[in-house]
């Protein structure tokens, strides 16, 4: 994920804060209930030819080193140096350096990056609140997905619901909250930075302006954000995942999830799931 222009030491840091978030209960939750929504859809090829995956804005590479794992060969864009860095460190680390690539680049400039119906899988996470056009991210790489057997696109998106209840719960700030109700920026809290607000209407909108169709929507980290802090979240991870896992299929739920998380596919293939 590309948070900032800024380079040399400061972005390093940048980049560790980040990895740093990664290792925690919310963190984790974030990456393995998103890379658990796209397992359940992975397309299937024959046994000899891997699946290919493009993580755009992977940043430190934890969900390509998921897929990795999985025997999915992964191309990690980012333009960021000091992230991919670290998603080198660590796919080395893992043991799974020949099946992860790294390329630095922007994401806005991926359609021109790679051929048309290169990957199976394209991850998008997290990257639209901080581009300037989400709609032509997502057609630029709608195109990147193959058809034949049909691919898988995955966004994960700030959910506007989930940032107006936790200005309600967590801060007990009851004008930010009422200004979320339409807002369409907000701040996150790891860097203070500008973030867009999307609801699950505006970025359906804007797949299926880009020939997608939706097959599978989720929502992620629907309560751990507010348990009370006598809980220890790492202590008892599997069992808030298997719960964050429950609540995020319905849609009662995941309306008011901190983030949504779509899984879609050229229009041309296959039914949504109903949740």
């Amino acid at each position: 994920m590309n948070l900032s222009n800024k380079v040399g030491a400061g972005f390093q840091e940048e980049a560790d804060k980040y990895a740093a978030y990664l290792e925690t209960a919310e963190g984790r939750l974030r990456l393995d209930l998103t890379i658990a929504g796209v397992e359940e859809f992975l397309p299937r090829l024959p046994p000899t030819k891997p699946l290919r995956a493009l993580d755009l804005g992977g940043g430190t590479g934890a969900a390509a080193v998921n897929l990795a794992r999985r025997g999915v060969e992964v191309t990690v864009l980012d333009s960021s140096l000091a992230m991919l860095n670290i998603a080198q460190r660590t796919a080395l680390k893992a043991g799974i350096g020949d099946k992860v690539v790294l390329q630095h680049g922007d994401v806005a400039q991926a359609g021109k990056l790679f051929a048309e119906e290169s990957f199976d899988i394209v991850l998008c996470h997290n990257v639209l609140e901080y581009v300037e056009c989400p709609g032509a991210v997502i057609s630029d790489s709608a195109r990147l997905m193959r058809r034949d057997p049909p691919g898988l696109m995955s966004i994960l998106v700030r959910n506007r619901a989930g940032e107006l209840l936790k200005a309600a719960i967590r801060t007990g700030d009851l004008e930010a909250a009422e200004q979320a109700l339409t807002a369409n920026w907000g701040y996150e809290s790891l860097y203070g930075s500008r973030v867009r607000l999307l609801t699950p209407d505006e970025l359906l909108a804007m797949s299926k302006e880009a020939g997608l169709e939706l097959i599978a929507e989720r929502g992620v980290r629907v309560v751990v954000d507010y348990l009370p802090p006598q809980i220890d979240r790492q202590a008892e991870y599997e069992r808030i995942f298997e719960l964050e896992r429950m609540l995020g299929r319905r849609t009662d739920f995941a309306a008011v999830a901190r983030y949504t998380h779509h899984i879609l596919r050229h229009a041309a293939g296959g039914k949504k799931e109903r949740l």
